[in-house]
């Protein structure tokens, strides 16, 4: 995939974008990052259709995802498993809503995240993999997981390191409901596009390398990665998924150090 030096972050805008407080605000938010999803695949040749948007509800209240839900939104990601579980109960109304947890899991949360979503993005560990194995066995359900890989260097991060990740893979298939589709990635939360940029093609290119020697079966299809100041350049790179929370919803409250305890400078996860 091409490099494009000249698509700028928008970590700038990063808390200043007005809060949706309606079905038409959500409507509006939602066709604007379509429009910019599309123009990052026309750049590069890809239909808009091989990029899946991933709204991220985190932090925001019930009110405010039911109204994305009206706009359209049919699956929501959030960071949390315990405030991802308990906005599921309150919304088991919406049957067709369906849940992606993107953040770091502990493994006495696993029973919860077994519950209820469709898809977590954040697998690390081969303790959370054993933890959800049990637990899905026990729902008689099975789980979409990404592995996470840690390509900034970062040691607030969270994800393997390159280097452990093909070793990961060859041990996952014991785990029977969990169906691997791809690698997840937090980029460099930085308004150097270059840094930001090198982090999508080492997940690009680890992917890439990885399918030559991925167990039977798992095909390494997605990479979710791009948050709502740089996932046109993920794009660009080959994002399948991209993770999209201020640029639907409207700035958060507090800055994102509170939501990723023990990252002081993590960045926009969404």
């Amino acid at each position: 995939m091409p490099g494009f030096s000249d698509t700028p972050t928008r970590h700038a805008q990063h808390g200043r974008y007005p809060e949706a407080a309606s079905v038409e605000d959500f409507q509006r938010n939602l066709a604007a990052v379509q429009a910019r999803i599309a123009a990052a695949c026309h750049r590069v040749g890809r239909a808009p259709q091989t990029v899946r948007l991933l709204p991220v509800s985190k932090t925001k209240p019930e009110a405010s995802l039911r109204l994305a839900h009206a706009a359209g939104c049919r699956m929501l990601g959030e960071n949390k498993a315990q405030e991802a579980h308990g906005k599921w109960q309150a919304m088991e109304d919406l049957t067709d809503l369906q849940w992606s947890v993107i953040g770091h899991l502990q493994t006495n949360k696993a029973k919860l995240v077994a519950r209820f979503a469709a898809e977590f993005q954040a697998l690390d560990s081969l303790r959370v993999a054993e933890a959800l194995e049990r637990r899905l066995q026990a729902e008689g359900r099975s789980l979409d997981v990404f592995v996470q890989v840690n390509t900034s260097g970062e040691v607030s991060k969270y994800g393997l390191p390159p280097g452990d990740v093909p070793a990961f893979l060859q041990a996952l298939p014991a785990f029977t409901a969990l169906r691997v589709r791809g690698l997840m990635t937090l980029a460099l939360f930085s308004s150097e596009a270059e840094r930001v940029r090198q982090c999508f093609v080492r997940l690009r290119t680890l992917r890439d390398r990885l399918r030559q020697s991925a167990p039977a079966g798992m095909a390494l299809d997605e990479l979710s990665m791009g948050m709502s100041g740089d996932f046109e350049i993920a794009i660009e790179e080959g994002a399948t998924v991209v993770r999209v929370g201020q640029a639907i919803f409207g700035a958060r409250p507090l800055p994102d150090s509170h939501y990723w305890p023990g990252e002081a400078d993590a960045g926009e996860a969404s």
